[in-house]
């Protein structure tokens, strides 16, 4: 085990953060035309001006170059509106440089950084480049910012579209835009999301307000709940309900100037009329002219910012008189409904200010309604008790089922693929506001689920992660290396210097950042959940690379110690990250630790191949041959291929591993090469001679090795290439061989496939009670077995037995859910095969518009694989049905083209195509054409019982129809002595 310096896991992190330059124009003229102490004070004054706007806002200056400034907003504390306060740092700042006599250019670029975590804010990545080349581009006196900004204020501000510019040192342009002006917000795009799931939270802000009207009382209504949760959209929607009722909103401010009674400003403002453009001089006329009392219009233009500030607690108790004074007498004349946004962010005078209305509004219907993170609780724990006419609740994230309405709207409204619905379900877990920027990331990228957290999601989970002392934080960050589910004991070894954990849980589970889990996967160990998923992505996010890759391989040990093979899957996986890690940042990998990840990953490659985790076992097993290649891992994930039935790459996999294999004389893998190579020949190459040779090849390089599922393997592949080649008798005997093989060696899964490929070719020689014993042994043995591969594949010969016996309902039960565990398995191959079953099922029915879609799909799939096994009959079938419907056209491409794809040697599908070409031939008047067809394929298929049917059927109908009675007379008669219940189906079918 190699030894890890956790110890040297530094405070560096990835943080979203935007990126400010600002330039003062033309300063080089500025020096040649100036006394230089004059250009020093104005550059000096330039500097302080452009950081006290950076400062005001939030954000903190990192450095001076030239005459250039630089400033990050969400360096070293993130805000979820740092992108929203870089643009009005940026237009304060434009709107200052007049005072000073200058002018100013300035960049803005929203986007991941590397930056210390510590009071520095020296920070790097693309934004600060894009950032710095924005402000070379801009104009005088313009803000330009690029798409990351530009994303996250979206609503927030005016802008104006540049379009793409070439900026230096990008391979390509760049779109950017003007900064306009600020808004209220207001504008941001919705997505039109309805309310759900919110019924008993709204009934009792209604009943509470009618309480006000009944009683004329004051009553406050706090509403709980994490961000995005809906407390804002609860409150609309209850705002909207009102009728002959004055409802005033205002937010609170995280940061700025004068900001303390900011919210009763918006009231004010509101109620008075006065606009954001309206001087002094008119915004107070305007202000007394709405108040009865001049005193109250005078106290609440001070705390407007109508005159000038406040200071001292005298103004502060006049203050709150006038705010009872101004909201008793709006009350008085209609019922007042005052909403206090985000008033977790509210100073200390004005929830004082929101209580002394609660206690004193006397005789007038007021209701207060605040809306808080619980964090308001931190610092006001009292908040709201003791109080007769308070009430407090809190909104829990929606349920699944009123989750799944929300999306399942949004998605419709905006036209996106229901493919996307389960993404957008796992990423938001019930709150409505991830649910609607999920989809208006979806939106923006035209439906692409690129796996993604929104920049909006990201920058309030951030700031929210950020608000945390370190040790809370640390233990976030370490903890979200494992995944959603963390353990105590194995933060404390991927963070050895972290005090107090139980202490530190403990107050993550108040804070709702956590959840105990009531049962642990480790026995003995506690586990913990992160409450949402989203955060831990986002704490994951903020850990640096070199940071994630030994804290991925630390947990990998704490698992082999503590878990041993229980979670190989799990170590394997955290082994591979370590090792993904080190090949990105320094091309290459640790030896040992790139061995020990290849071993844990062939290890549970091998154990999901057995686990028919078909995708899973390709997946991780090209991962350990990527890492270090060996012939066993190679040849296993050729096999994962191999059973997933993607033949190009067996084809190229599989040659390599048999020539490996032959030179290190290995028989057995040389075998089990050869038989894989020999099922990619039939069923891509369409080649049953070349088939043969391998797979009688592979026979003989197993006979001595002992290896029961090899063998097997290549017993039933030699049948299957008999089976094509239209030789019975040598198919029975080798699947019959298989049978044997599989009971000797106990493998109730091989004993399924070889039960159910047994009655396959009963089914063919129309043996059907030999078969239905067989179909009977497989789907008993596909039970016992727990393999969903063997079950499957004997629900489907099932199918084909019901189909044959006019049993329609029950063939369609088993063909479906063949359908489904195909599926499952990610097997394209027999999934689109079910697909075409189900079709003549459709067919039987006279539903041809489902059997047109379910061939097509079954196209779509094989199609890509390049296979040609079952491609050709769904072409020749689908031809059919479109003769059937007057298609003709078409179908006479998809004849043409399964007549092409069918290989020369396989004898059942060369009747079947060549007949449905001659149907297409009837359609178009080309009788004698059509009649040499038919009779090409009748006279194939005279060695044959099942495939002579449907030949026999359609010629004689071909005759009969021409009046060729007498012509037909010998094959009717032919057709006649096949088995009645087929003959009945071929006539149903005809």
């Amino acid at each position: 085990m190699r030894p890890l310096p956790l110890h040297r896991i530094g405070r560096v992190e990835r943080k979203l953060a935007t990126v400010l330059f600002a330039d003062l124009v033309e300063s080089t003229r500025l020096v040649g035309a100036a006394d230089p102490e004059i250009v020093r004070r104005r550059v000096t004054r330039f500097f302080e001006q452009v950081a006290r706007c950076i400062e005001n806002h939030g954000g903190t200056v990192e450095k001076f170059a030239g005459d250039a400034v630089m400033a990050a907003f969400g360096i070293p504390r993130a805000h979820e509106d740092d992108a929203e306060r870089a643009v009005k740092a940026a237009l304060a700042i434009q709107e200052s440089m007049g005072d000073l006599g200058v002018e100013a250019r300035i960049g803005l670029e929203a986007g991941e950084v590397v930056a210390d975590d510590s009071d520095s804010t020296f920070a790097t990545g693309e934004a600060v480049n894009i950032a710095a080349r924005l402000q070379q581009m801009a104009k005088p006196g313009e803000i330009l910012v690029g798409p990351g900004a530009y994303r996250l204020t979206i609503g927030r501000v005016v802008t104006e579209d540049v379009g793409p510019l070439e900026l230096k040192g990008r391979d390509t342009p760049l779109w950017a835009w003007r900064i306009v002006c600020a808004t209220d917000g207001a504008a941001r795009p919705k997505v039109q999301a309805p309310l759900v799931g919110r019924d008993a939270e709204l009934d009792l802000l209604e009943n509470t307000f009618g309480r006000c009207l009944r009683d004329r009382r004051a009553h406050l209504f706090t509403i709980y709940g994490d961000p995005g949760v809906g407390k804002s959209r609860l409150t609309r929607e209850f705002a909207s309900t009102l009728e002959g009722a004055t409802v005033l909103a205002g937010r609170c401010l995280p940061y700025g100037e004068g900001i303390t009674y900011w919210p009763l400003a918006e009231m004010v403002k509101s109620a008075a009329g006065i606009d954001d453009d309206d001087d002094s001089e008119e915004a107070l006329e305007k202000l007394r002219a709405s108040c009865e009392v001049e005193a109250v219009a005078d106290l609440l233009g001070l705390a407007s910012g109508i005159l000038a500030a406040v200071e001292g607690e005298r103004s502060r108790e006049e203050l709150a008189w006038a705010a009872r004074a101004w909201a008793q007498s709006v009350a008085e004349v209609q019922p007042l409904v005052l909403v206090f946004e985000d008033i977790h962010w509210a100073e200390e005078p004005l929830l004082e200010l929101v209580e002394h209305l609660a206690a004193w509004v006397r005789d007038a219907p007021l209701l207060l309604v605040c809306l808080a993170r619980p964090e308001l609780l931190e610092v006001r724990p009292d908040w709201g008790g003791g109080r007769l006419r308070a009430t407090a609740i809190e909104l829990e994230p929606l349920p699944p089922a009123e989750s799944e309405e929300l999306a399942d709207a949004l998605l419709s409204a905006h036209r996106l693929p229901e493919d996307v619905r389960e993404l957008v379900l796992e990423k938001t877990e019930g709150n409505p506001l991830f649910v609607e920027e999920t989809i208006r990331m979806l939106v923006e990228e035209d439906g692409r689920p690129a796996g993604l957290i929104p920049d909006t999601l990201q920058a309030l989970i951030a700031a929210r992660i950020d608000r945390l002392e370190p040790p809370q934080k640390t233990l976030l960050q370490r903890a979200s290396v494992m995944g959603r589910i963390f353990w105590p004991s194995a933060v404390e070894r991927l963070a050895p210097d972290l005090e107090g954990l139980d202490r530190l849980l403990d107050d993550l589970l108040f804070r709702e950042f956590v959840l105990e889990e009531p049962r642990s996967t480790i026995s003995g160990e506690r586990a913990y959940r992160f409450k949402h998923v989203l955060i831990r992505e986002v704490a994951y996010s903020t850990l640096a690379k070199t940071a994630r890759a030994e804290l991925h391989e630390a947990f990998a040990h704490w698992l082999a110690d503590r878990a041993g093979e229980e979670l190989l899957e799990i170590r394997a996986y955290h082994l591979e990250q370590a090792c993904s890690i080190h090949l990105e940042l320094d091309g290459s990998c640790p030896p040992e630790l790139a061995q020990a990840a290849a071993e844990a990953l062939e290890a549970a490659g091998r154990r999901a191949l057995s686990r028919e985790s078909f995708q899973t076992a390709r997946r991780v097993l090209l991962q350990a041959v990527e890492l270090a290649p060996t012939l066993e891992r190679r040849y296993f994930a050729a096999r994962a291929a191999w059973r997933l039935a993607d033949y190009p790459a067996v084809a190229v996999e599989m040659e390599d591993v048999r020539a490996a294999a032959a030179e290190a004389h290995d028989r057995q893998l040389h075998g089990r090469a050869l038989t894989a190579l020999a099922e990619v020949a039939l069923n891509q190459a369409a080649d049953a001679v070349r088939a043969r040779e391998l797979a009688d090849e592979a026979l003989e390089k197993l006979a001595d090795e002992g290896h029961a599922l090899a063998q097997f393997e290549a017993l039933s592949t030699r049948a299957h290439v008999s089976g094509w080649l239209g030789e019975s008798e040598e198919d029975l005997r080798y699947m019959e061989q298989a049978l044997m093989v599989a009971t000797v060696a106990g493998r109730k899964d091989l004993e399924t496939l070889a039960a159910q490929g047994l009655a396959m070719s009963y089914l063919t020689r129309l043996e059907l009670d030999r078969a239905e014993q067989l179909v009977r042994r497989a789907l008993s043995l596909s039970e016992e077995s727990g393999s969903i591969r063997a079950r499957a594949s004997a629900l489907a010969t099932d199918g084909s037995l019901h189909l044959l016996r006019e049993a329609i309902d029950e063939a369609e039960v088993s063909y479906s859910e063949a359908r489904r565990l195909f599926d499952e398995l990610g097997v394209a191959q027999y999934a689109a095969h079910t697909r075409m079953m189900l079709a003549r099922v459709a067919e039987r029915r006279g539903d041809d518009d489902t059997a047109e879609r379910l061939l097509r799909e079954a196209m779509r799939i094989l199609r890509p694989m390049g296979d040609r096994a079952f491609l050709c009959e769904v072409e020749r079938r689908l031809a059919q049905l479109l003769v059937r419907t007057g298609r003709v056209e078409e179908a006479e491409r998809l004849a043409l083209s399964a007549l092409e794809t069918v290989g020369p040697e396989d004898a059942t599908s060369l009747i079947t195509t060549t007949m449905a070409l001659g149907v297409v031939r009837a359609a178009q008047g080309r009788d004698e054409e059509a009649e040499q067809l038919m009779r090409q394929a009748v006279e194939a298929a005279s060695s044959f019982k099942l495939f002579a049917i449907e030949p026999l059927l359609t010629f004689t109908q071909f005759l009969k129809d021409r009046g060729r009675e007498e012509e037909a007379a010998p094959y009717e008669a032919r057709w006649a002595e096949l088995s009645p219940t087929v003959a009945k189906r071929a006539a149903r079918i005809a």
